[in-house]
């Protein structure tokens, strides 16, 4: 084991650059070119990469420190120092193109008083086919030598680059996404008759290496011309970012200008760019993307609604708040998600129960008398003949997984439970492989267990299919919300007796409707209507669920 020095490798001729952020901490395992520190200058942000592999024992360098070519960053513990450490040219070919180089630029012609004046990529180093991220000028736009004209971006190192004169845009070659090299034709001026400054005799006396020579500083007038980094970003330059925050950022598809910064001078760190993300889902931010968009007055919130009234009741008369229950919390969040994401039908249906009803009674009059202490409801015939629909028309038992539709072997109904806190959605697993009075005392006591506040995680998760029963309250019929990612669930409304035709006279039967919502999604009108009318037939004559 040994301890190996980690050092700032040649990043051009530039010197005395802030520390803007700390990549690792003592403890953390390296390898060979992972990243360490980031580093910003007025014109580019580079990530410092490691030169050997092992256990960070000390960090060297703080937030806000000065460095340069040949600072140490940290000590590193080494297996084998020798072995683990990378080439010593290496590190400076990967990091020198971070110097942005503007003033490096290959021969270029000297414009005409009034002539067209090819701009090129300069020299950016060892760096190759370098993607354009952000463009910073406009086809009519007036540009000064050494403006930024784009920037680029590779896995360590952002870039701005400048113009090689003076003059008018009249064509740009690049656009966002293109990958470029150092020559690339990138823009066409109307020139000034002014030509690029040229770089400051320093430059080259600097420049006793290769390595330094690929990059040499930048001329001054670049200060002057293009506003420095600023907090957040600004509008010459890139979002006050490093590198593998803004790579993440566009992955996600998170504008990071509009990102508000958390870290040192207002920097934007990876956990900015996820809260943001976060905050657009549940509409609490929109981007201006979507501000465009929205309709006038409107605030967005992902779905260009108005914002929430904002109203002091206590104006008005007297009030009382109270705080909603965990359980509503939670219910209320789940249920408006699931209401704007899943296009709701519902297909309302009556069942003739009046057979049924009356074997429910009966049954339950010898269970009084044989002391079983199981009491039938309703809702467990209604939990079989849900199976036996299921079973006939299985796309009812799916879930939708992306572009795929699952479908489900198994046969576990949740039932909405009324508890003193809020609803809850207990679930009776294998419901297809026990009897009536089986699924009777289960459900009792998960009731209880709901009631009590006692359910656990287990016992309300793996649903098929749920249902919501209102039977013993009131009501007609009613529009369920559908329990994600389950595709729909059944309402119950209350029984009734109501004179029905049987193709001779009008007789009283009892009637239960049925409220059917589905996700139109993976179920049609039509299937929904023959599920309906299906369970409706089972309970009119229970013998069907022996088919």
């Amino acid at each position: 084991m040994a301890l190996t020095e980690v050092k700032v490798p040649d990043i051009g001729d530039f010197s005395e650059v802030g520390v803007i952020e700390l990549l690792v901490k003592p403890g953390d395992a390296i390898q060979v070119e992972q990243s360490l520190i980031t580093v910003e200058s007025d014109k580019a942000s580079m990530e410092i990469p490691s030169t050997a592999s092992g256990i960070v024992r000390e960090l060297r360098v703080q937030l806000g420190d000065k460095v340069s070519k040949g600072s140490v960053v940290l000590l590193v513990e080494t297996a084998d120092s020798s072995e683990n450490k990378a080439p010593a040219p290496t590190a400076p070919v990967q990091a020198a193109p971070a110097s942005v180089a503007p003033a490096a630029v290959p021969a270029a012609p000297a414009p005409a008083a009034t002539g067209r004046v090819e701009v090129r990529v300069p020299d950016i180093g060892d760096f190759k086919d370098v993607a354009v991220i952000e463009l910073l000028v406009a086809v009519g736009d007036a540009v000064k030598a050494e403006q930024s004209l784009f920037t680029v971006e590779s896995d360590k190192a952002s870039m701005e680059i400048p113009s090689s004169a003076s003059g008018v845009v009249k064509e740009l070659r690049v656009k966002l996404g293109d990958k470029i090299n150092a020559g690339d034709l990138v823009a066409v001026l109307e020139g000034e008759g002014e030509a690029a400054a040229s770089p400051p005799a320093a430059a080259p006396a600097a420049a006793p290496a290769p390595v330094a020579s690929a990059a040499a500083a930048p001329a001054a007038p670049a200060a002057a011309s293009v506003p420095a980094h600023q907090p957040g970003g600004s509008v010459a330059g890139l979002p006050h970012a490093s590198p593998s925050v803004r790579k993440f950022a566009r992955e996600l598809g998170v504008p990071l200008a509009e990102v508000k910064g958390t870290g040192p001078k207002g920097r934007i760190t990876q956990e900015d760019v996820q809260g943001f993300t976060r905050a657009v889902m549940e509409g609490s931010v929109r981007t201006q993307a979507q501000a465009a968009k929205a309709p006038a007055g409107g605030s967005g919130v992902g779905l260009d609604l108005l914002p929430w009234p904002k109203v002091d009741f206590a104006k008005f008369g007297p009030v009382e708040a109270k705080a909603l229950s965990r359980i509503k919390k939670i219910s209320g969040t789940n249920l408006a998600r699931n209401w704007v994401m899943i296009p709701h039908v519902t297909n309302n249906d009556e069942a003739d129960i009046t057979e049924l009803e009356a074997f429910r009674v009966q049954t339950n009059k010898e269970a009084e008398k044989a002391r079983s202490g199981v009491k039938v409801t309703m809702l467990a015939f209604v939990i079989k003949a849900v199976v036996a629909a299921l079973r006939k028309f299985p796309e009812f038992n799916t879930s939708l997984d992306g572009d795929n539709l699952v479908y489900k072997r198994y046969y576990h109904i949740g039932f909405a439970a009324d508890t003193p806190n809020g609803l809850v959605v207990p679930v009776l697993k294998d419901a297809d492989q026990k009897g009536i009075l089986a699924i009777s005392q289960e459900m009792s006591e998960l009731a209880a267990k709901a009631r009590d506040g006692k359910l656990g995680i287990a016992d309300m998760q793996g649903g098929c299919f749920s249902i919501s029963s209102l039977g013993g309250i009131g009501g007609t019929h009613f529009t369920p919300i559908i329990n994600a990612p389950e595709v729909a669930i059944l309402g119950l409304s209350k029984s009734a007796m109501k004179p029905v035709w049987d193709g001779k006279a009008f007789v009283p039967r009892l009637m239960l409707p049925l409220s059917l919502s589905y996700d139109h999604r993976v179920i049609d009108g039509a299937a929904a209507a023959r599920f309906n009318a299906y369970l409706g037939q089972v309970l009119a004559d229970y013998r069907r669920i022996l088919l």
